[in-house]
């Protein structure tokens, strides 16, 4: 699977976030994992200056695979991202463990509810547990796209992944039963 194929990957992604509830907690949640996770990663210096740090890196590298993948909505979303990486960073100089902590805690309850949408409105393990680095890294660009697709923007290639989505969706259905149990053929 190439990594810069925004379609192919939408429909991998896709294929694991059919329910429309499962896709609105992603939506809320999947931002305050980013930016968790930048927070984190703000304590990983590069240089003397605490703003180059491990959470600059992620989010240049987000930023650009994303601007790579779809110029337009990866343009639109670059400054948000950068925003989350330098808010997270300020946060984490002003404020120590105590942003940890929080941050730790917002964490535990974004990824369980997560998990509580899968289970609940897909009967569906996640993405993350088929391919972790794919679903990390892609998790943020869908609800993004997923954002701009209820305002109206490229229809064409909503279409084109819904449907792809449809039968990779029935695909892994037949391979496995929907209480989970792979079924022998």
């Amino acid at each position: 699977m190439a990594i810069l194929d925004l379609e192919e990957q939408l429909v991998f992604y896709g294929s694991y976030h059919t329910h429309k509830h499962n896709i609105t907690i992603h939506i809320i949640f999947v931002p305050i994992l980013m930016f968790g996770l930048f927070l984190l990663s703000s304590s990983f210096a590069l240089a003397s200056n605490p703003y180059l740090n491990l959470s600059t890196l992620a989010s240049l590298l987000y930023s650009s695979l994303y601007i790579a993948m779809e110029p337009v909505a990866g343009s639109i979303i670059t400054p948000y991202i950068i925003l989350q990486s330098l808010l997270g960073t300020y946060l984490h100089l002003q404020y120590g463990n105590d942003a940890v902590y929080w941050v730790g805690v917002s964490q535990i309850v974004a990824w369980g509810i997560q998990f509580v949408g899968h289970g609940v409105f897909e009967k569906k393990a996640p993405a993350l547990l088929d391919n972790i680095v794919q679903a990390l890294f892609l998790a943020p660009f869908f609800v993004w796209l997923e954002v701009l697709f209820m305002w109206g923007y490229r229809p064409e290639l909503r279409d084109r992944v819904s449907k792809k989505v449809k039968t990779r969706r029935a695909e892994m259905d037949a391979k496995k039963g929907t209480d989970g149990v792979k079924k022998e053929l």
